[in-house]
């Protein structure tokens, strides 16, 4: 039929983008102290970086509970864009590799690439929500005379092309297309390939899908996979997406990707890329589960709904 060959086309993108935001709303307070524990460095040079728990609590302390969900409609935009596309297209493009196979399953190489590919185009679709998020997350931390005090993720984007231009909306876009391709195969090519690897050792057919057990176990390499391979990346994308001219001079922190790494190392040494890891780990991790989990069980349920 048909409608079930457009609902089977769209089965990645809706599924995806469906268990993509619902672990965004999930994590959203772990998200929130990861990049501010980021930017922290940049901000207090010299200060050791306080933990997740410890900026939670004292934004709970100062602002209220409402305060840790600060940035959540530009998170919803941004996965619906962002995340729609990034696990769609992975699927789409990983299930043609398959196709182009013989319908065998693809090697480690083939879901590599793919991850990269679903995850640069994503990137360049969704960056200007993820400056919204970062705007919107770390704007409190900012001097009260430099705070922008935006009001919504909208207010943020508007405000942004007004006051620095559209360009302004794609600041960080080549860090945050590396994020994009480390975490695309962190997350999704090595979650494929630990669900064929956890499967033998549980000696799991997947004959009609990969039993839960199997599901969690590969969630699981998956969401400490893509935590460490993106981690870098997404610091110096935070970095370089937060920064505001120096009132002073109007000159930027940082000129680029090369001149922010270069200054993390020199200033804060070769764990400064890895500063935040804790929070970072702590919501990539569920992210990554609940993504992966979520995907599976909505996937069984659409195609149940779709007759398929």
């Amino acid at each position: 039929m048909p409608e079930n060959k457009a609902a089977k086309i769209a089965e990645p993108f809706v599924c995806g983008g469906t268990a993509a935001t619902m672990a965004s709303i999930a994590i959203h307070p772990m998200d929130l102290a990861k990049v501010r524990m980021q930017l922290f460095g940049q901000l207090n040079p010299g200060k050791p970086v306080p933990g997740f728990s410890t900026i939670l609590t004292n934004m709970v302390k100062s602002d209220g509970i409402t305060s840790i969900y600060k940035g959540v409609d530009a998170a919803i935009g941004r996965q619906l864009v962002y995340g729609t596309a990034r696990i769609g297209l992975h699927r789409a493009i990983s299930d043609e590799f398959k196709k182009r196979n013989d319908g065998k399953p693809i090697n480690f190489g083939m879901k590599t690439l793919s991850g990269m590919l679903s995850g640069s185009i994503a990137v360049c679709i969704g960056t200007p929500f993820d400056i919204a998020l970062v705007r919107l997350q770390s704007d409190s931390m900012a001097p009260a005379a430099e705070r922008k005090n935006y009001k919504n993720v909208m207010d943020a984007l508007t405000r942004t092309v007004k006051e620095e231009g559209l360009a302004a909306l794609y600041k960080g876009l080549a860090p945050n297309i590396l994020r994009g391709m480390s975490m695309n195969v962190g997350q999704l090519a090595c979650y494929d390939q630990a669900k064929e690897m956890v499967a033998k050792l549980l000696n799991d057919p997947m004959t009609n899908g990969p039993a839960f057990t199997t599901q969690i176990g590969a969630s699981l390499v998956a969401g400490f996979t893509a935590a460490a391979f993106s981690m870098p990346f997404d610091l110096i994308k935070s970095r370089l997406m937060a920064q505001k001219p120096d009132p002073m001079t109007g000159k930027l922190p940082y000129s680029g990707v090369v001149d922010c790494a270069v200054q993390i190392l020199k200033k804060e040494g070769p764990l400064g890329l890895f500063s935040g890891f804790s929070a970072y780990y702590g919501r990539c991790a569920p992210h990554a589960m609940i993504v992966l989990l979520c995907t599976e069980s909505i996937t069984s349920g659409y195609r149940k709904a779709w007759g398929y």
